[in-house]
């Protein structure tokens, strides 16, 4: 893993760059950021948006939620990936947060993982984006990134891993924002195909672990 002093130069390179990095989802509430986040899995954030901008104009609660049913749910949001069971889950999810939350969304790490749909990836986006709890969710760009710049160790090669292993070495003050620095340096910079190192601003940090060295995830 990378040494304390590699840590402080990376962070702050990426703090300079953006010093406050958020989730590149549109949400207006923690039901529509829960909900888009559900919703992203297995699917970009720009197709959820899309998806998303009718969908949380008419129903941006759990109550409205389910005066709009399964199939006009289902109807709405068939662009973006596994749409059918996502649409259920919302449903589902909705259903709950009404009968048991008085509609609001729970924010702790237990309740959240209750809810139909949201798994420990989704609930570490929900309560990071919240401040709530600092929490790393590992997509596949944290995944590449993270190994790439020599953050985590090869014995890292799982996404529970990955996250473990950066939550023990990113200082408290990063923590926060470094899920969102990670992400975006993977979507923009890092890409997993002809990284653009040209334009990268830890160019001269970086180890360049070539990605076919990486663990499969």
């Amino acid at each position: 893993m990378a040494k304390p002093a590699l840590i402080k130069k990376l962070f702050e390179r990426f703090e300079a760059d953006k010093p406050d990095p958020r989730t590149e989802l549109n949400y207006t509430n923690p039901f529509t950021l829960l909900s888009a986040v559900a919703l992203s899995a297995q699917t970009t954030d720009v197709a959820v948006n899309k998806a998303t901008a009718p969908l949380f104009k008419l129903a941006d609660n759990p109550a409205d939620m389910l005066a709009l049913g399964e199939a006009r749910i289902m109807d709405m949001i068939s662009t973006i990936g596994l749409y059918r069971n996502k649409a259920k889950n919302l449903i589902e999810m909705s259903r709950i947060l009404v009968s048991q939350y008085d509609g609001q969304v729970p924010m702790t790490r237990a309740a959240l993982l209750s809810l139909p749909g949201v798994g420990n990836k989704t609930a570490s986006v929900v309560l990071n984006e919240m401040n709530i709890e600092p929490a790393i969710a590992v997509d596949t760009h944290v995944y590449r990134v993270s190994h790439r710049l020599g953050l985590v160790d090869a014995a890292a090669n799982t996404p529970d891993k990955v996250e473990a292993q950066l939550m023990a070495i990113i200082p408290k003050h990063w923590l926060t924002r470094a899920h969102h620095w990670l992400i975006l340096h993977g979507r923009y910079v890092c890409v997993a195909r002809k990284p653009k190192c040209d334009i990268c601003i830890v160019r001269d940090l970086c180890p360049k672990i070539g990605v076919e060295t990486l663990p499969l995830l």
